[in-house]
């Protein structure tokens, strides 16, 4: 394992996962006082797994059929989209 690349995943994955929706519902899930902080935990854990697992699979499938710079090319686009959506949403 690469642990230059681990760390570059790691640390960026978690940058956007900070105040995003995701959080936020763990934080509420969480505030529930009868609700075991731990089953909140382990189901957010486990989501998170999930989906990162469709993301890798989705990536390499994708990476057979299109060059990884296109790759990067659209997911920059994609993210740009949602926040020009994200900022014109806000302003109404």
């Amino acid at each position: 394992m690469d642990i230059k690349i681990f760390l570059t995943i790691c640390v960026t994955v978690f940058l956007a996962e900070l105040g995003d929706k995701t959080q936020l519902a763990t934080m509420l899930f969480a505030a529930d006082k009868e609700v075991s902080k731990w089953t909140v935990f382990f189901a957010a854990s486990a989501a998170l797994v999930a989906a990162s697992a469709i993301g890798v699979l989705a990536g390499s499938l994708l990476s057979n059929y299109l060059n990884p710079k296109h790759l990067s090319i659209m997911a920059g686009i994609g993210f740009i989209l949602i926040g020009s959506w994200t900022l014109f949403s806000a302003a109404r």
